[in-house]
């Protein structure tokens, strides 16, 4: 039974945390609680920062990561290698990485990964704008740097497919990173030296 609330006001802002990921009624009440201290300035600037980043936030054209603009930092970085393109299910992937130190290419954000289970097929993530990418631009190199899970394989396999007519060499992160795990939660020592140690793609899957 949910405890009472001695404002409807209180409950309804409860109500709308405990709607964020991993946030139980407990926390929301306390998140709330803590904002109700707070003096208006200071939850003014908090409200308005989301709804700025909810009206304003783009996602890049060309690897569809969240940018401030049309084509976002990594992208627009003429330092970076635009010939060798990582491929990763989501932003928090990007930010893993990037935390390595290790990588100086570009991505390609899925936004996704194939899994029937859940109704994901290859259509609701950005698969054929990674295809494209390569047949139009001098991209020599695709590494594909998804989670170590049967669909993170499932979907490295599917792009492997796709990508073998064009003649572009296709490599897979070191299983340094253990079966089963999620990018976002492998240790940035780990997670670079899989960067560094790539491996060919047709090569890992013989060996699997």
């Amino acid at each position: 039974m949910n405890q009472p609330y001695p404002s409807a006001l209180l409950e309804n802002a409860v109500n709308e945390f405990s709607k964020l990921p991993g946030i139980g009624r407990k926390t929301a009440l306390r998140l709330v609680l803590h904002l109700l201290r707070q003096d208006d300035q200071h939850v003014g600037s908090f409200a308005e920062a989301l709804l700025t980043l909810k009206k304003e936030v783009k996602y890049c054209s060309s690897c569809h990561n969240i940018s401030d603009s049309e084509i976002c930092n990594i992208c627009s970085d003429t330092s970076r290698n635009s010939s060798v393109v990582c491929v990763v299910e989501n932003i928090k992937d990007v930010m893993a990485i990037e935390n390595t130190v290790q990588f100086k290419g570009q991505y390609h954000v899925l936004g996704g990964i194939i899994s029937p289970i859940d109704g994901i097929g290859p259509s609701d993530i950005e698969i054929t704008s990674l295809i494209e990418r390569v047949k139009n631009k001098d991209v020599k190199e695709v590494i594909m740097a998804l989670s170590a899970t049967m669909e993170g394989d499932t979907t490295n396999f599917y792009i492997y497919r796709k990508l073998a007519p064009l003649n572009v060499k296709v490599s897979i992160i070191a299983r340094g990173v253990s079966v089963g795990n999620e990018i976002e939660y492998t240790d940035e020592v780990t997670l670079g030296r899989s960067i560094l140690n790539r491996t060919p793609f047709d090569e890992s899957y013989k060996l699997s």
